[in-house]
């Protein structure tokens, strides 16, 4: 058999996609490899039909159970001999796995990194014939990749101990140039041949929101995709608590994942969203990567990232099956203190010197000044991304929540004068410069206790601007700082004048800024309408065909117990659905449909698909 015989026997697909041949001819011919590809784009391909096409065994690193679980359901489904080994297997299970390895029975076998320092499972292996070692998520191994597991080191040291060197691999969608070099250098790649097809995913849609009440907006964004699954990321685990009580209070069915439950709710709660039990969930980012539910159809950010690799990362976990998603992030002010506040407190990594350790810190703070930025900015979104990632691009790519959006430039030069001119009397009565949310308080006339001590109270530029809300003086003030009319000290986080306040207060100079002046497109209209409508018009945005389609999915994944898109992908129904097969010959031709599924699965939707038609009148 050849590649191409593969691609179609087993994963049901007549043509490759960018960089999958050659990444898979690089390591058939014995050469290293680096893939960075999107989420969704095919990574896994790239070491499993390899691993079909080369004699011996195939170890696959990764870094999440959930991860491992779902990719050697999905071979096993498709009729490739495939296992996992990690924590979650029970001793007798991990007796049957080894033994299974003895006697050649896998091809390929998914394994957690720290299992490689384990020196039963290295004696096992050094026995074994390892044509091929993947290592996906391979931005880990990096101390400046957004997700650092000093666990990924021990790879290096596995590799060392076998008795020959395999082919090695390394897959990721989120690294910087700086990460990429570090893969190769910490992995000692030799000679790899490096792909880089992109960070482009056309198929989300980006957004960025300002709503005056975050639940409530969130309550309307989801009702608004009844019956979709997807995942809203908080950064605390109080918010997820919060927003998962919420959510449930108001009839949407949620789920909850972060690290202070315990394993076995975790498993649980994971398990109702991946077999769609429970259409969303909300989680921190404990809900980490290699979450591989194609289905998902929203991610939604109640709270800001630390940074973009991060969004990108888990935003990303949307739209896996190449249909359309919505990653939407709902932002204010506050979630920038949140963000300062965690990495401040963040747990220092043991393994780093202190100097290293500064260095981060210092990394850190600059990544979320960028993903601050993305937050900010009016011009296109997806174009912010990948100018972050260091991807060229042409015009703005009119699909995203700016592109889509208009914007109105509107003097604010006498909001502006009071907040520059309430900075400046402030630090006359005090000496010494404030902080943003004072600042606020006074312009908003507020009785605190601590601007009553300070008789800020008796300030002339006290309750100047009490009809304007907490956080649109909030926006002025952080435009104010990006245009340069203030700088905010990065080490007391206090507002400070610079050389162009003056111009504002005592030159004439005017201030505009743009504003936005038609609603985002993933929010229009959605206050008015109930449940009920949305399920009228999801319903109606989909055949009566695809429809039958994913109800005898759903059905055959309860009596099996898999998720539902271990069955077949929603791209592959709705391939199917406008295709229409007649027999087994036509049925083959639907994309994701291999040989092993349909001869599996070939006879009911075959079957489906006739009953449709005979109801519809259809010849």
């Amino acid at each position: 058999m050849d590649k191409f015989s593969i691609l179609k026997q087993y994963f049901g697909h007549t043509v490759f996609r960018p960089g999958q041949e050659s990444l898979i001819d690089g390591i058939l011919s014995g050469r290293d490899v680096l893939g960075v590809m999107p989420t969704g784009s095919g990574k896994s391909l790239c070491y499993q039909i390899p691993a079909l096409l080369m004699p011996g065994l195939t170890l696959v690193v990764s870094p999440l159970i959930s991860l491992m679980k779902d990719q050697v359901a999905a071979l096993l489904g498709v009729g490739v001999k495939a296992a996992f080994i990690n924590s979650s297997l029970t001793l007798k299970q991990l007796q049957a796995v080894y033994q299974r390895l003895r006697e050649d029975s896998y091809k390929i076998v998914y394994i957690a990194p720290e299992r490689l320092a384990s020196d039963g499972f290295v004696r096992l292996m050094q026995e074994q014939k390892i044509s091929l070692v993947a290592v996906d998520e391979a931005h880990c191994i990096s101390q400046w990749g957004q997700d650092f597991r000093p666990s990924y080191l021990k790879i290096v040291e596995f590799l060392e101990k076998l008795p020959s060197p395999p082919v090695l691999s390394a897959f990721t969608a989120t690294a910087t140039a700086q990460v990429r070099q570090d893969i190769i250098d910490i992995l000692k790649l030799h000679a790899p041949l490096s792909i880089v097809t992109g960070f482009d995913r056309p198929n989300l849609f980006f957004d960025v929101q300002r709503p005056k009440n975050k639940m409530t907006a969130l309550r309307s964004l989801i009702g608004a995709r009844y019956g979709k699954s997807g995942i809203v990321y908080c950064a605390t685990r109080a918010a997820v608590e919060r927003v998962s009580d919420d959510l449930n209070a108001h009839g949407i069915g949620a789920t909850r994942y972060h690290a202070g439950l315990s394993d076995e709710e975790r498993r649980r709660n994971q398990d109702d969203f991946q077999f769609d039990r429970k259409p969303v969930m909300v989680a921190t980012n404990a809900f980490g990567m290699g979450i591989d539910k194609s289905n998902v159809s929203f991610v939604i950010h109640y709270n800001m990232p630390k940074s973009l690799e991060a969004y990108y990362q888990e935003a990303g976990r949307a739209g896996r099956d190449g249909e359309k998603a919505d990653c939407i992030l709902l932002f204010a002010a506050g979630d920038i203190t949140t963000a300062k506040f965690l990495i401040q407190n963040s747990g220092d990594n043991e393994e780093l010197s202190a100097a290293e350790q500064a260095q981060v810190k210092k990394r850190d703070y600059r990544r979320l000044e960028q993903m601050t930025g993305y937050c900010k900015t009016t011009g296109c979104l997806r174009n912010n991304i990948l100018d972050y990632f260091g991807q060229n691009h042409e015009d703005p790519c009119e699909n995203c929540g700016n592109c889509k959006s208009t914007y109105t430039m509107t003097d604010i030069t006498l909001e502006a004068q009071m907040i520059l001119s309430c900075i400046t009397r402030v630090k006359h009565q005090l000496g010494y410069y404030v902080g943003a949310t004072l600042i606020g308080q006074v312009l908003r006339g507020s009785k605190d206790k601590r601007i009553l001590e300070l008789n800020l109270d008796g300030l002339s530029t006290y309750g100047l601007m009490r009809q304007e809300s907490r956080s649109r003086i909030g926006e002025y003030i952080e435009f104010l700082a990006g245009e340069g009319y203030l700088y905010t000290n990065p080490q007391y986080a206090t507002l400070e004048l610079t050389e162009q306040s003056a111009k504002v207060l005592f030159q004439g100079e005017t201030v505009a800024m743009p504003v936005k002046s038609s609603p985002s497109p993933s929010l229009e209209g959605l206050k008015k309408k109930g449940k009920k409508q949305f399920t009228q018009r999801n319903a109606a945005e989909e055949s009566g065909l695809l429809t039958a389609l994913k109800a005898l999915r759903t059905r055959l994944a309860q009596e099996e117990g898999v998720p539902a898109y271990i069955i077949f992908s929603n791209a592959t129904l709705a391939d199917m659905a406008s295709k229409a097969p007649h027999n087994i010959y036509e049925f083959l031709e639907v994309s994701g449909v291999g040989e092993v599924k349909a001869a599996r699965y070939g006879e009911a939707f075959l079957g489906a698909i006739a009953t449709y038609e005979e109801g519809d009148g259809i010849s």
